[in-house]
């Protein structure tokens, strides 16, 4: 079993970078982690407050969790992922049946924060980008995927995502393997990638 983590700050095109591996490999031979869908539940935060929950912080993460499982697939165990919603910001009561494949992706902003996550990865590879490219990307998804207005996004960014990138994402490029520069549009990067993970399936 081969695990990487994939970190990067929001909108470095960690998603691409992640797809372009993904259809690189046989289907059985892989499967992908999203640490998203680790987020803490906030159920019982009033409707109105969970605005302000600060998700670009390490506290947002069950981080207990996300180690737990990712240590059970590497012992050759199943698991049951949670499912996280943008949208009521709590988490669903389905669950995703993940069975341990050859490659595990942890695919997150902060995938390579915690030290007990890190020592479970067999490579680590920080997706960078400029941080016009990332807040221009940043408002495309929010607004489309998650209905949000520009301006929310904005003020969002500039009140949090900004500041907590600096303070917690940015610092887990020293513990990355691979640097991965202009995030998806690096096409040499990825195809050097993807040749590192091929050769470990052939070996």
């Amino acid at each position: 079993m081969y695990i990487i983590g994939i970190a990067g700050g929001t909108g470095s095109g960690k998603t691409t970078v992640v797809k372009e591996i993904v259809n690189s490999l046989p289907e059985a031979s892989v499967v992908v982690i999203p640490q998203d869908s680790y987020y803490k539940d906030s159920s019982h935060v009033p409707v109105e407050e969970r605005q302000f929950i600060n998700f670009d912080h390490p506290d947002a993460f069950d981080w207990d969790l996300l180690v737990e499982q990712i240590t059970m697939l590497r012992e050759g165990k199943a698991i049951e992922q949670p499912t996280y919603s943008y949208i009521t910001c709590t988490r669903q009561p389905e669950v995703v049946h993940i069975e341990p494949k050859e490659i595990i992706i942890i695919e997150g902003i902060m995938a390579l924060v915690s030290p007990q996550l890190r020592d479970l990865m067999d490579l680590k590879v920080y997706v960078d980008a400029d941080a016009d490219d990332r807040l221009i990307r940043l408002i495309r998804r929010d607004v489309i995927e998650r209905g949000r207005t520009p301006e929310t996004v904005i003020s969002r960014y500039e009140r949090i995502v900004k500041e907590m990138h600096w303070e917690f994402i940015e610092p887990t490029k020293k513990f990355a393997d691979i640097i991965i520069p202009q995030g998806g549009h690096n096409t040499k990067a990825i195809k050097t990638l993807q040749m590192s993970i091929g050769y470990f399936l052939k070996r």
